[in-house]
C-alpha cells in the first residue's frame, strides 16, 4: 500500500506505473495483479488504506477531544504530522487530477472530504453553542474553509516542523475566529529573528 500511495502522490492515477509500484514493493507485475484486478481497484485499496491510517492517526481526535476546540486544534496539528510523508498527498493529489470528472475515485475522495467537513461543522457549532468559538458564517462554510486552508498549508510546508504544526494550529485559529496561541507567538518571533 505504501509503495502505491507514494506513486499516487508523486505522480497521480494516470501516470502511475504499477511495474513501479510492484518493484517498489518487492513483488512482480503478475503478482500485483493477482491482488488487485486493475489500477483502479489498486487505487481504491490505497484511498481505504490512506483514509484508515488517517483515522488511526489524525480523525479519532475529532470525537475524543474534551470541546470542540481542542478537537480542532488537535486535529490541525495532528494532520501537519501525518503529512510529513508524502503517502499523506494521495487524496489532494487524485482530487486535483479527477476534479469536475465522474469518476468512482472522485466520488470517494468528494465522498472523504464531505464526512470530515461534515464532522468538523458539528464541533463548530457545538463550539459556538458552549460560546468557546464566536459566532461567524454558517459552521459548514467555515468547516469546509478551515479544510481548504489547511490542506494548502500542509503542501507547503509539510516537513518544516515544529512550525508546520504550529502553523497548522494557527490557520484553525485563525478561521474559527480564535486568538492564536501563545506557542505560535514564540514561533513567529523566534524565526524573525534568526532571519
Amino acid at each position: 500500500m505504501e509503495a502505491a500511495a507514494r506513486g499516487l502522490s508523486r505522480y497521480g492515477y494516470a501516470n502511475l506505473v504499477l511495474e513501479q509500484v510492484a518493484r517498489e514493493a518487492g513483488y512482480s507485475r503478475g503478482a500485483l495483479y493477482h491482488l488487485f484486478v486493475d489500477k483502479e481497484d489498486l487505487a481504491k485499496a490505497v484511498l481505504a488504506w490512506v483514509n484508515e491510517t488517517w483515522q488511526a492517526e489524525v480523525g479519532y481526535r475529532l470525537t475524543e477531544a474534551a470541546n470542540p476546540t481542542d478537537a480542532l486544534v488537535g486535529l490541525a496539528r495532528a494532520h501537519a504530522v501525518y503529512c510529513r510523508r508524502d503517502v499523506a498527498r494521495v487524496i489532494l493529489t487524485l482530487r486535483v487530477e479527477f476534479s469536475g470528472q465522474e469518476h468512482p475515485l472522485g466520488r470517494a475522495i468528494e465522498d472523504t472530504l464531505d464526512h470530515l467537513a461534515t464532522d468538523c461543522a458539528r464541533l463548530i457549532s457545538a463550539g459556538r453553542r458552549a460560546a468557546t468559538i464566536p459566532p461567524g458564517p454558517p459552521p459548514r462554510v467555515v468547516a469546509l474553509g478551515m479544510v481548504g486552508a489547511l490542506e494548502g498549508l500542509v503542501i507547503n510546508v509539510a516537513g518544516n516542523a515544529p512550525f508546520d504544526e504550529a502553523l497548522a494550529e494557527g490557520v484553525v485559529r485563525g478561521v474559527l475566529g480564535l486568538p492564536p496561541a501563545p506557542d505560535m507567538t514564540r514561533h513567529t518571533r523566534r524565526s524573525s529573528t534568526n532571519r
